[in-house]
C-alpha cells in the first residue's frame, strides 16, 4: 500500500484577538491549539464520507491530490465543489513518486520510482501539479505533502528545490508538534493514522492542547479504500472538535501555516 506522506498570504488578524501558546506564540481568538485534518491520495471515500462529515460539523480539511489519480479524472467536479466550500486542495505530486527499495515496494512502478528520478524532474512535476490545482480551484498559495515521506531523489533531496513553492510542507513524523516557535514550516511533522479509535485520535488533540501547539493528521481511506480509519472513529473526532471550538482552531493547513509564519515574523521584532 502506498503510505503518504513565493509570497505567502498572511492573516490580518489583530494581535489582541490571540492567546499565548508559549514563548510568545499565539493562536487566533484565544484558542489553545490548532488541528490540521488532512487527507492524502484523492480517494473516493474522502469525497463520499470524509467531506460530508466535515461539512455536517462545519469543519474544513486539506485534501492532497495525486493529479494522476482516477478520482481526479472522473470526479473533478466534486473536487472543485469541495474547494468552493472552503476545503483546501493540496499538492501531493503528479504521480506519487516513492522509493522502489525494499520488499514491500513492488507497487512502485518503474516510471514512478523516486530512486531514478532527478531533483529537476521532481520540481517540474510538483510545479506542474500546482498549476493543475490552480486550474481546479483558482488559488495560487499551496501546501505540499511528501509522498511516502521520502525526499531522496536520484541526485539529492528534492525538497530543497520545491520548498520555495509552498507555504508549508508535511513530512511523516509525530502527530503533535513539540514547539511552535521553532517549527520549520517546510518540515511539519504529521502522523498517518490507520485502524485507530476515535478516543486515540482525540487523545492526540488533547496532547496538542496541553502543549499549546498543533496536531497534524493525514488520513487516507475513511471507512473504505486503503490505510483505513473507520467512519465511526473519524466522526467521533469531528464531533469532539465541533464541541470544543473555543479550545481548538481546526483549519486548512494552508491557513495554519500562514498564521505560523506571521507569528514567527512577529517574534523576530
Amino acid at each position: 500500500m502506498r503510505a503518504c506522506l513565493p509570497v505567502f498570504l498572511l492573516y490580518a488578524i489583530a494581535w489582541s484577538s490571540s492567546a499565548s501558546a508559549g514563548d510568545g506564540f499565539a493562536w487566533p481568538e484565544g484558542r489553545k491549539a490548532a488541528v490540521s485534518l488532512a487527507y492524502d491520495d484523492a480517494l473516493d471515500s474522502q469525497l463520499d464520507t470524509a467531506i460530508p462529515a466535515l461539512d455536517r460539523h462545519g469543519l474544513k480539511g486539506s485534501f492532497y491530490l495525486i493529479l494522476s489519480a482516477q478520482s481526479v479524472r472522473t470526479r473533478l467536479a466534486d473536487w472543485r465543489t469541495a474547494a468552493a466550500n472552503g476545503h483546501e486542495l493540496g499538492n501531493h505530486s503528479l504521480f506519487h513518486q516513492c522509493s522502489g527499495k525494499g520488499p514491500d515496494r513492488s507497487w512502485v512502478a518503474p516510471q514512478r520510482n523516486l530512486d531514478t528520478t532527478t531533483v529537476a524532474q521532481m520540481r517540474d512535476q510538483v510545479e506542474l501539479a500546482s498549476t493543475m490545482l490552480q486550474a481546479i480551484d483558482g488559488r495560487s498559495v499551496r501546501t505540499y505533502t511528501v509522498p511516502c515521506g521520502e525526499a531522496a531523489a536520484m541526485d539529492g533531496n528534492y525538497l530543497d528545490a520545491v520548498a520555495p513553492l509552498f507555504a508549508g510542507i508535511k513530512l511523516i513524523g509525530n502527530a503533535v508538534v513539540d514547539d511552535m516557535a521553532t517549527l520549520d514550516p517546510s518540515a511539519v511533522p504529521v502522523a498517518a493514522p490507520v485502524g485507530v479509535s476515535g478516543a486515540q485520535l482525540i487523545a492526540l488533540v488533547e496532547e496538542a492542547r496541553r502543549k499549546g501547539t498543533m496536531v497534524n493528521f493525514t488520513f487516507h481511506g475513511i471507512g473504505g479504500d486503503h490505510l483505513q480509519v473507520s467512519a465511526q472513529a473519524h466522526e467521533e473526532l469531528l464531533a469532539y472538535l465541533d464541541a470544543h471550538r473555543d479550545d481548538y482552531w481546526t483549519a486548512p493547513f494552508v491557513d495554519i501555516m500562514a498564521w505560523v509564519r506571521q507569528q514567527h515574523a512577529k517574534g523576530k521584532h
